[in-house]
């Protein structure tokens, strides 16, 4: 999604839902055995928590590692399921973290304070170019300009204890270190990074059997000194299937356990019907946006990017391409997450008329055709040439779709400013709070190597972020936030297009199959049928 701080890197995402899923194992079948998972692309980074923002690495990183705190399957809910004993502040700006004693790294190191400060440090340190370095900006000290070892803010008292004093206050500070950057990290990693991200090392339910193989995938077996949720399987195996079509076939044939994160949609009518209870649905904070490069003088009027999105029919999309599998969005903060509003997005009401006067007072070139992007492989090509059908319709423009790069090269792509029209992306959440679907998209600090790759920067946004993350209630902090939001579509940087509705499956092999509300398979609870 980029993820967590996440990107969604498929056409559909996957949640906690219904189908055959349960907390716990499910009949009278044993533990063990293993299952196969599937991912749509080669994570975009070596696979180091503060180095993945995308999704197919961030379901990887959550067999390997365990952050302070966890969130509840169903709600997202704050839970201290993680390292953290304890996370408490006086003032919201000094805040004491305590660890639960007995957990280990899998190479069988501790993992104290100090596994969390120097990992923090490494993240945000601006020479080590972690494309998280962004979710450590409100800690003291923080430098994106200038390269710092350390974050004048984090100290150890002891091994179970230390204290974060961030720039300014931030109550929903404890719900934030979730997110797979807060991770630990063991020794072992500051002696060969490189070597770490093939396979790491880390202190989750599952350790690295081999190294990560481009186009191939990893494998990973169960932790038994693991201290919290134990895996019911003995191992998982992760597979790179960058086709939707071939990851749901093989899903069909057996072949393939779990297909996240996206089934084809032209599939999504008979998918139920086809599979039966093994077809997972449920709403997900999962976000679908066309961005718009604001580098490139042709989207830089504000009026342009206005007309573009009016001019795009949204409900008609969903009915038509996902057969009403997802819902039009008019916001850029989900239905699920507090503060979310249903219609606060004025541009994104369909009106072609209105559209199409507005693009003539600008005099946009209309002899170019307008490029259209998104990954490849990942099932995108129907409602993005939909989208390009209703701008030549209703605004008298010709398109082509680039479509034609997998998704560890589309990335990259954004970052160097290369892309040359609307394109494709999506967000999943790393934490539920409306500050989540703004700051790390579209602040002027989280541009790249961030996930600003719009390269959208206003001041007054960036000002009314700010205060809703010092705000001590969270009502005065929702309704700043909503002001933000106000200021970003007014603005439109990017046209929001969907919050899904998301669908997963999994084959006869396994059972237990839940999805979390960060659209991942909680591999802990997969149950393999007779291992």
């Amino acid at each position: 999604m980029r993820l967590t701080a996440l990107l969604v890197t498929g056409l559909l995402g996957i949640a906690a839902c219904g189908g055959d899923g349960g907390g716990a194992a499910g009949g009278d079948q044993a533990a063990g055995g293993r299952f196969s998972v599937q991912l749509g692309s080669d994570p975009e980074n070596p696979l180091i928590p503060g180095d993945t923002t995308e999704m197919e690495g961030n379901q990887v990183l959550k067999a390997m590692f365990t952050p302070l705190v966890g969130y509840n399957v169903e709600t997202s809910a704050l839970e201290y399921s993680g390292v953290a004993e304890s996370i408490e502040s006086s003032d919201n700006t000094t805040w004491t973290v305590k660890l639960k004693p007995g957990w280990t790294f899998h190479d069988g190191t501790p993992v104290t304070s100090r596994s969390f400060v120097d990992a923090w440090n490494y993240t945000a340190n601006a020479g080590n170019a972690q494309s998280a370095s962004y979710f450590f900006s409100n800690i003291e000290g923080y430098n994106a300009e200038a390269p710092s070892e350390t974050l004048s803010g984090l100290a150890v008292v002891d091994d179970q204890t230390f204290t974060v004093k961030l720039a300014e206050p931030f109550s929903q500070f404890p719900l934030t270190v979730g997110y797979m950057a807060f991770a630990p990290l063991p020794q072992a990693f500051f002696a060969d990074p490189a070597a770490f991200g093939r396979k790491p090392i880390g202190n989750g339910p599952f350790t690295a059997d081999t190294e990560f193989v481009p186009g191939q995938g990893i494998t990973v077996s169960r932790f038994d000194a693991y201290p919290g949720e134990k895996p019911i399987a003995d191992v998982v195996e992760f597979r790179v299937i960058a086709d939707v079509n071939t990851a749901y076939n093989e899903l069909l044939a057996n072949n393939l356990d779990i297909v996240r994160p996206r089934i084809p949609p032209e599939l999504i009518p008979t998918a139920q019907q086809e599979l039966g209870d093994r077809f997972i649905q449920r709403e997900s904070a999962g976000f679908t946006y066309m961005g718009f490069p604001l580098y490139d003088p042709r989207y830089a009027d504000k009026r342009v990017r206005q007309a573009f999105s009016m001019a795009v029919d949204r409900a008609a999309i969903t009915q038509a391409i996902f057969s009403g599998a997802r819902e039009p969005a008019f916001d850029v903060i989900p239905p699920v997450i507090d503060g979310h509003r249903p219609d606060a997005c004025q541009y994104c009401r369909f009106d072609p008329v209105a559209a199409k006067a507005l693009l003539d007072q600008t005099g946009f070139d209309k002899s170019a055709p307008v490029e259209l992007w998104f990954n490849a492989g990942a099932g995108h090509d129907q409602w993005v040439q939909a989208v390009g059908n209703q701008l030549q319709q209703n605004l008298g423009v010709s398109y082509t779709l680039r479509g034609d790069l997998d998704f560890d090269q589309y990335l990259p792509l954004q970052d160097e400013k290369g892309i040359t029209g609307p394109f494709r992306l999506g967000w999943g959440m790393d934490y539920p709070s409306p500050q989540n679907f703004l700051e790390p998209l579209f602040s002027t600090s989280a541009l790249p190597p961030g996930s600003n790759t719009t390269f959208y920067s206003s001041p007054e946004f960036d000002r009314l972020v700010d205060q809703g993350n010092v705000a001590t209630d969270n009502a005065q902090a929702i309704a700043l936030y909503q002001q933000a939001d106000d200021v970003l579509l007014e603005d439109m940087p990017m046209m929001p297009m969907f919050f899904n509705k998301v669908q997963g499956a999994h084959s006869t092999n396994v059972q237990n199959v839940r999805f979390d509300g960060f659209e991942d398979v909680v591999l802990t609870e997969v149950q393999p049928v007779n291992p």
